[in-house]
């Protein structure tokens, strides 16, 4: 997404990221960030919160009107959970350990199974397809 934003930025277009991974995407110079301390994947917030979300974007189009120096950082202040929970999806988050090593690998496994017989199933049809081509011809 940076490498995008100075592009658009580039063009005459100012861009907002809105993120959680703050090491990478600062020593990626972006001109605006919006720092959100949420699992990745999550940068706008929780499923379904639409208040939380509201908040957030709301928050970017701010750091959009105001920002006053490029590369500007803003954290805000939301948070994933409520008390100790808050710390703990940080300590599980892809944690592999002892007590689920044996569950990530199975699904890790049926995973690649299932891309598998899809990339199959795509060869299939792609070969289907190119004879009814040599047909036509």
């Amino acid at each position: 997404m940076s490498l995008v934003a100075r592009h658009l930025e580039a063009a005459g277009i100012p861009t907002v990221i809105v993120g959680s991974a703050r090491d990478i995407v600062e020593e990626c110079g972006v001109p605006r960030f919006l720092f959100v301390d949420f699992p990745l994947g999550n940068p706008c917030g929780k499923p379904w919160d639409a208040k939380m979300q509201y908040a957030i974007v709301g928050g970017a189009l701010e750091l959009l009107a105001r920002a006053w120096q490029p590369r500007t950082t803003v954290q805000r202040p939301e948070t994933w959970a409520e008390g100790d929970a808050d710390a703990r999806w940080r300590q599980r988050f892809m944690w592999v350990g002892d007590d689920n090593r044996a569950a990530l690998a199975a699904a890790g496994a049926a995973r690649r199974q299932a891309q598998a017989g899809k990339h199959e199933a795509g060869k299939h049809e792609a070969g289907k397809h190119e004879a009814g081509k040599a047909k036509a011809s």
